[in-house]
């Protein structure tokens, strides 16, 4: 077999695990000569609260922003702090790396990007935003990891995840 790895999809959430999952990307993306794509996905769980509390009291939430004008707002946001967190770690690489932000399930904005991006590699933590880890797996990184078309490489933190004997 021989598979070459010409975009790699680094799927980051901005929690702490974010840098590590985009070293690793990029160790990668530095063996194989491929591009990265960056994806941050808005959770729609969240957008349906903005538009349940909105929906409410209008004018309640943030001063009547509507769902679409919190995504908006939260997209230029993470916009800022994904290229603070590749300008501050991956200077010199910013030329193969794009970012994208979507809204939707997570699982199923990560798969729609492998397919309409042609992505050969998905790299992701296996933890994220929640403290509880089986939640987290049970929830995205594990539908992902069972209908992935293309491998999925599991991250993780040394440090965090060490035996203990």
């Amino acid at each position: 077999m021989n598979k070459k790895i010409h975009k790699i999809l680094a799927c980051i959430d901005l929690s702490e695990y974010s840098l590590i999952t985009l070293e690793y990307a990029m160790a990668l993306a530095k063996k194989t000569g491929a591009q990265i794509m960056v994806l941050n996905v808005i959770n729609q769980r969240d957008i349906y609260r903005i538009d349940m509390v909105y929906g409410f009291s209008p004018g309640y939430y943030a001063n009547g922003v509507d769902a679409e004008e919190y995504v908006m707002e939260v997209t230029k946001e993470r916009q800022g702090r994904l290229k603070q967190l590749i300008e501050e770690n991956f200077v010199n690489e910013v030329p193969i790396i794009e970012t994208r932000i979507s809204a939707g399930i997570p699982s199923e904005c990560i798969l729609k990007t492998v397919e309409s991006e042609e992505i050969d590699l998905i790299v992701m933590a296996n933890k994220g935003k929640g403290n509880i880890s089986r939640f987290l797996f049970g929830s995205v990184a594990e539908k992902v990891f069972r209908h992935s078309p293309v491998p999925v490489v599991s991250v993780r933190d040394k440090m965090l995840f060490k035996r203990k004997d």
